[in-house]
This record gives C-alpha cells, structure tokens and sequence, in this order.
C-alpha cells in the first residue's frame, strides 16, 4: 500500500479479497494463496488492520438456528429532521440489538431499518414495546421479507 491511506496496491487487494471470504485463513495459507512469502504477508495484514481497511473478523451465522429467522425492513418517516431529532433518533437506534442496521434516506422517508426477531409475533411485540418508543417517530411502514434471495458482505476488491 503506498503511503496514502485508501491506496491498495494488488498485493494488498489479493489479501483483502482472501480473508473477506475466509477470514480464519492461516497466515502461511493465506501468504501461499496471494504469492507472498510469510512475513511480507503478515505485515501488510497487520497494516491493514491497524490502518482500519480491516475493521473486524466475523462467523457467519444462520439466523434460523437461533431463532432470529423472521426479517423486516421497516420505513421510518420522523416528525421533522432537525438536528436534535436526527441525533436523538439515531442514539436511540443505536442501543437496539434488533435492529441489525438503519440507513438515513434521501426520498419520501428518513430511515431505512432491518430488524430481525424469532417471528411475527416478535416483531408485533417489538414494534409495541420498542421500536413504537423510539424518539420523534411520525410514522412506519413495515415490509416482512417473505425470502432473502441474495446476501452478501463481500465487497468487490
């Protein structure tokens, strides 16, 4: 990686692509599969973590084998968008396990949130108990996902 930060160089791309898909990668394999010997490898994995292009290694895990099957997107329209309400809402979210992300929008809502529960009764439950408690809400629009045909994390490198 050159001395600007965002400037991968194809060693540092091949590594990146390696370890999204497998991150419990060995450092030898890892070193075999992008053509490096092991300690140029480990450094450039090491910078790239400290660097912040790695933030993380994650399981992947089924949300149906603990009970987390049921997903929604949920629309979230706030009374007004003023910067205190926009923090105070996004602070609220923030502290809700179920909600797995919120995206701010631009169009005829301001939040796009995933939420996943066991089930409809769950989520009926939730959205009385918490998701109707959260700051400066105006309205919701719930839309269950009836199959998730493609999810993927992997970024194209």
């Amino acid at each position: 990686m050159s001395g600007q930060l965002g400037i991968l160089d194809e060693a540092d791309r091949r590594i990146l692509r390696e370890v999204q898909s497998d991150g419990r990668v060995p450092v030898v394999e890892l070193a075999q599969r992008i053509g490096l010997s092991k300690t140029p490898c480990l450094k450039r994995l090491r910078r790239l973590e400290k660097d912040g292009v790695i933030r993380g290694y994650r399981a992947d895990i089924d949300p149906d084998k603990i009970r987390q099957g049921y997903l929604v997107y949920v629309q979230v329209k706030l009374s007004s968008t003023t910067r205190e309400v926009l923090d105070a809402f996004n602070k609220a979210v923030r502290g809700v396990p179920e909600i797995m992300s919120c995206h701010m929008m631009a169009g005829g809502f301001d939040y796009l949130l995933k939420i996943r529960t066991s089930d409809m009764k769950a989520y009926r439950q939730f959205m009385g108990d918490v998701l109707s408690q959260l700051p400066n809400i105006a309205q919701t629009s719930t839309f269950p996902v009836m199959e998730q045909v493609k999810e993927s994390h992997e970024l194209i490198i």
